[in-house]
């Protein structure tokens, strides 16, 4: 449905530029933009490399494992329905660690693998468990540390401080964390309320 949506406002632009005699507009449009989405991706592949080589250093050396030992009480209580040493857990971890480093790109394939090993835990049910509902929630507030992806963003754009970035981050993506589990909580509450 998303694919037939982007078509329908391409052709509508088009028609569009072509009624206005706007065509030569939209044909400088077109290289400019993918002219600048190149070197874009070429600046961000760079940024990309160095975290998740960073990643795999903290993963080798075991300071992923210990990371998610810290966090793991904490996903525990957000996750009660999921058991001890479920593969869900590690990928649940995994994903947050990958999103509190900036690495989206690299959260997403760990996220889909959670969301896949809660599907099965749910008895691969049509309707979303408890547990896929809240680790959604989290994974959409994403609390992120350093955000690597936008630091490069800002980087290739030629920003004289690319890091003041940081400190807003933090605040923000913490406060949409906490939003997303009070009202994760409350939901859930509710709607337990209502099935009694």
């Amino acid at each position: 449905m998303v694919n037939y949506i982007w078509i329908g406002m391409a052709v509508i632009g088009l028609v569009f530029a072509a009624i206005n005699g706007k065509m030569q507009a939209v044909n400088e449009a077109i290289f400019t933009s993918a002219r600048d989405a190149v070197s874009i991706s070429i600046g961000l592949i760079s940024v990309l490399v160095f975290w998740l080589g960073m990643m795999k250093i903290a993963e080798v050396s075991g300071l992923l494992s210990k990371l998610s030992r810290l966090f793991r009480p904490v996903i525990k209580k957000l996750f009660p329905d999921v058991p001890d040493n479920h593969p869900a857990l590690g990928y649940i971890l995994s994903n947050m660690i990958a999103n509190m480093f900036g690495l989206g790109n690299a959260a997403t394939p760990l996220g889909i693998k959670a969301m896949e090993q809660l599907h099965e835990l749910n008895g691969r049910k049509p309707e979303a468990s408890r547990s896929m509902i809240t680790f959604l929630a989290l994974n959409t507030s994403g609390l992120t540390l350093i955000p690597a992806t936008v630091i490069a963003i800002r980087l290739n754009a030629g920003s004289a401080h690319p890091t003041e970035i940081v400190a807003p981050t933090c605040i923000a993506t913490f406060a949409t964390t906490i939003a997303a589990i009070c009202i994760d909580r409350y939901f859930y509450h509710r709607r337990t309320k209502r099935r009694k």
